[in-house]
Formats: C-alpha cells, structure tokens, sequence
C-alpha cells in the first residue's frame, strides 16, 4: 500500500480509469492498528486494485472534504470520482471489509 502525502499526489491518484482504494487513518488509532493486522490477507485477495494510505491528520482537508469523519475508513475512487465508503464503524472486521469491496467494485 503506498502512502500519499500532498493533496497533488491525491488528486492524481484519485483520477484513475481503474478504480482505486484509499485506506485513511491515523497513527493514534487503536482501530486502524487492528485493522493494519488483517489487511495484508485482503490486499492479496484484491491485488487487481492499486491501494494507497493517507494519514487523515497529514492531509486533514482531504479527509473533510470527503466526509471522513471516522477512522479506519476506505473509499473507492475512480476517474475523480468517489464511488463507495466504507466507514469506520463497518470497518471493524475482514468480513466486513471483504463484503464491501465485492459489492463496490
């Protein structure tokens, strides 16, 4: 998973044909730690799709703008487009993550 941190990176990443997955958290995040534990397996699993990692408070007006209000949240862009998110609060388990990549891509 590659890291972005300016909002340039971003905003190329983002403007993908194929779509593209954004991991966004926060160091401090007992959440995203947990998370950090089972999505190796998920990366392996969804290999087809670049993923990328924005620390929500390296890039806070990224995260705002795209209504990130919890962490660890993923969100599926494509063509500059936000086409899915997957909140922190359904971010829990690799179930939960695995189901929400199948239904959004």
């Amino acid at each position: 998973m590659e890291s972005i941190h300016t909002n340039e990176t971003f905003q190329g990443v983002i403007e993908s044909k194929q779509p593209v997955i954004v991991k966004f958290q926060a160091d401090w995040c007992p959440d995203c730690r947990r998370m950090d534990m089972f999505i190796g397996d998920i990366l392996k699993e969804f290999n087809n799709y670049k993923w990328y990692d924005v620390n929500r408070d390296e890039l806070p007006e990224i995260a705002d703008k795209y209504e990130v209000m919890g962490i660890p949240s993923l969100l599926i862009f494509q063509e500059g487009e936000r086409t899915a998110h997957l909140h922190s609060a359904n971010a829990k388990t690799p179930e939960e993550v695995e189901e929400f990549l199948q239904a959004s891509l």
